[in-house]
């Protein structure tokens, strides 16, 4: 079920705290601080994803005015089939495909004009797919990037993963002069478990000035204006103070995967549980 919440406190949870060192966080920062949720989808209604809140990118990209393959040489194309989007037993399913000709389908949901939000924590729990050439993400983008077109409005990944690294996942931002390649971004590997074979939780807490992101219980990255400016000697703005919108979706191939190799086997899951947003 979706549900968008106004003005309803609902916990105020400290989960756990952590000392930095050699990063942007001080000492009396915390993890996974709950506070006031304000939209939540829980996916218990099966069948197409809530069109009150999802609604989905389509084609190769050439529809959005962009080279084919998304800006980064990907192989998919993006539908809204059962097939490769689908709300089945408590979770959203995107399903990454080999078609017979050898090309790929699979699905990008978004909330694009539907929710948005300047700050917040934004979370959600998912069970990754696994082989090479994948590349599924959970991750926001400016919601003026119709008129302030991309790195401008900016973007932030919550959550990247390539199917042949099963232990890492990374988080980035985009922004004038440190887009693309030259993203600021950090990896975090998981001791002891992979993220194709259980569910775990990813998310940032986003105020103004900072970005921390953490998995599960581990803030391992927190960003600040002075990241970025430390990271692009001093070329780079900061473009984090205004509402973005929530992006699901598995790409296939690309400039940072690669293409599926002969042990990539499809079809290919992610498994989302829950996405919720706190205030």
């Amino acid at each position: 079920m979706k549900k968008i919440i106004k003005n309803s406190l609902l916990a105020l949870t400290v989960i756990s705290s952590v000392v930095f060192a050699g990063c942007e966080a001080d000492e009396t920062q915390t993890v996974a601080t709950l506070t006031n949720l304000v939209m939540s989808d829980e996916f218990d209604t099966d069948g197409a994803p809530d069109p009150s809140l999802w609604t989905y990118d389509l084609g190769d990209g050439t529809q959005q005015g962009l080279p084919a393959g998304w800006g980064n040489n990907e192989l998919q194309v993006y539908t809204n089939n059962s097939e490769n989007v689908v709300v089945d037993n408590g979770l959203l399913v995107i399903t990454a495909r080999e078609n017979a000709s050898g090309g790929y389908t699979s699905a990008r949901i978004k909330t694009q004009g539907l929710f948005e939000q300047q700050y917040g924590r934004f979370e959600a729990r998912i069970r990754l797919p696994q082989g090479k050439g994948l590349w599924p993400a959970f991750w926001l983008l400016g919601s003026d990037c119709d008129v302030n077109p991309w790195p401008a409005c900016g973007e932030i990944d919550i959550m990247e993963y390539l199917g042949n690294q099963p232990t890492v996942v990374f988080g980035s931002v985009h922004g004038p002069n440190f887009s693309g390649a030259q993203s600021v971004s950090k990896e975090y590997e998981i001791p002891n478990d992979r993220f194709d074979t259980d569910f775990h939780v990813f998310g940032i807490e986003w105020s103004p000035g900072r970005i921390n992101y953490y998995v599960d219980d581990v803030l391992y990255q927190s960003i600040t204006p002075e990241t970025i400016a430390d990271e692009t000697n001093g070329q780079g703005t900061w473009v984090f103070d205004n509402s973005f919108y929530i992006i699901l979706n598995v790409a296939v191939g690309g400039n940072l995967p690669g293409a599926p190799d002969e042990n990539t086997t499809f079809p290919q899951r992610m498994f989302v549980d829950y996405i919720r947003v706190y205030n």
